[in-house]
């Protein structure tokens, strides 16, 4: 809901990204879902990877969740937590809940590898001519599976039909790497529709300002 710096709970972050990845950090998905869940959160910065961070995060990657006595890494068990608590992220219902669940799990290990093996060509290979080989065929397997959400989501608003939840959270997100306009996704006007309506959504728009706000004015290598 707002970013405090005494909340309960704290995430840590890069203090330092560069251009390309700011708007980006994993932290956003985290922040998205506490805004929609109406609840306050701090942010801690990290970078260089302070000594002992490893028993936060075991890959020294963010973000890491403290809540209390509770410490969570990994963006979509942080977002399941998160949802446990608010039931407009996370049905109580079981089937409903499950099936929320699911897409977020499908959303890390289904399509965002696919989404990443294309996005990170330009991203973190530009100009590298084994890249541009292998551009088409990343392009081609991100189409396939971007083409299988699109043909679940046919012309409802949601994954699950009218009710947002974490898997939409999740899906959008990831959707969201590859820019907010054009590319593999707008070949699926249902699909770019339906991450539209996800980016549009007030929450996520002020976990993104606060995220954006984070990097405004650094210069490069320095740290909040």
């Amino acid at each position: 809901m707002a970013l405090v710096s005494e909340a309960p709970i704290e995430l840590t972050t890069f203090g330092w990204v560069p251009p390309f990845a700011r708007g980006q950090v994993r932290d956003l998905r985290v922040r998205w879902a506490l805004e929609e869940a109406g609840l306050d959160y701090g942010v801690r910065t990290v970078g260089p990877i302070p000594s002992g961070y490893e028993r936060e995060q075991p890959f020294c990657q963010v973000p890491a969740y403290r809540e209390g006595e509770l410490q969570l890494f990994e963006s979509g068990a942080i977002v399941q937590h998160i949802g446990e608590r608010d039931e407009r992220l996370l049905p109580r219902e079981p089937v409903a809940r499950a099936r929320a669940v699911q897409w977020t799990y499908a959303a890390l290990s289904s399509v965002e590898p696919f989404v990443m093996a294309y996005a990170g060509l330009d991203a973190f290979y530009p100009g590298e001519e084994w890249a541009k080989l292998r551009r088409p065929s990343a392009k081609e397997e991100l189409a396939k599976r971007l083409g299988r959400v699109a043909e679940w989501l046919g012309s409802a608003e949601w994954l699950e039909g009218d009710r947002f939840t974490i898997g939409d959270l999740m899906m959008v997100s990831i959707l969201r790497i590859m820019g907010d306009e054009g590319g593999p996704v707008a070949n699926h006007p249902a699909l770019a529709a339906y991450r539209a309506r996800g980016l549009a959504r007030p929450a996520f728009q002020r976990a993104l300002a606060d995220q954006l706000a984070l990097y405004a004015d650094k210069p490069k290598g320095e740290a909040a």
